[in-house]
């Protein structure tokens, strides 16, 4: 589904993402590991074109798409979500989810703020993710884990095949993380190809069908999580026991 081939990115003399080859296979969950500053988001990024890359290429059901503006991007079929939620001030969550997934450009300027097939299928989206009861509250009102909730809703509206999750499970508590971790699961069950990057390796090795590891700006394995979780350049280098007591 998605090729990522010796993809850089340098900030100056700074090597963010260095080099970096790896592939997300179709229907698969695969995430991407590694301590902070390994590159991850950087690397997302680039994929998703909020970042230019500055050398390497990106191939998305073998097209290469890192020449290319984000909402084209998304138009093929690649959403992503924020470590931060980036929710507008003073609208709904309904406005929020419908606004954010918008992708025809200046074309949207000319549709109504909330049509009715929009609305429709927004509250469909909510009615799966089990949060339809907040689809008329503020936006600035919701916790973070909400938010979280939200920031997935809008991506879905855009109809993706593959899905950049960047730190879903971050800051929310463990209830709302079991919702999370099963609305991931039922979403790659119906097909949809995700590719995560996250902290809690206990959501990691309950989740991915394989495991990508990057440590300052380059992959350094790859694999499925029983062999990253043996590997010793993994454990040894910078993650301790931390794989070892997950599983």
């Amino acid at each position: 589904m998605l090729e990522i081939d010796n993809l850089s990115k340098h900030f100056g003399g700074i090597r963010a993402v260095d080099g970096c080859s790896f592939t997300v296979p179709k229907g698969s969950i695969t995430a991407l590991i590694g301590p902070n500053g390994a590159g991850k988001t950087t690397a997302f990024n680039c994929i998703s074109r909020t970042t230019e890359p500055s050398a390497g290429k990106v191939l998305l059901e073998g097209q290469r798409i890192e020449h290319l503006r984000p909402h084209k991007i998304t138009r093929m079929g690649l959403s992503r979500t924020f470590q931060i939620s980036r929710n507008l001030a003073d609208m709904t969550v309904l406005e929020n989810v419908i606004c954010q997934s918008r992708i025809g450009g200046w074309r949207d300027l000319f549709k109504p703020a909330l049509g009715a097939e929009e609305v429709e299928k927004a509250m469909e989206i909510l009615d799966f993710l089990g949060i339809t009861r907040i689809a008329y509250e503020d936006g600035s009102n919701l916790s973070y884990g909400q938010k979280k909730l939200m920031d997935l809703a809008a991506l879905l509206m855009s109809d993706p095949k593959i899905i950049l999750l960047d730190e879903p499970a971050g800051g929310v508590n463990p209830t709302l993380l079991e919702e999370i971790i099963g609305h991931i699961q039922k979403l790659n069950e119906q097909g949809l190809t995700v590719l995560i990057v996250e902290h809690n390796m206990d959501l990691i090795m309950r989740l991915s069908h394989k495991i990508v590891v990057m440590a300052q700006g380059k992959v350094i394995a790859d694999g499925k999580p029983e062999e990253v979780r043996e590997n010793p350049a993994v454990l040894d280098a910078y993650l301790g026991g931390v794989l070892e007591e997950a599983a």
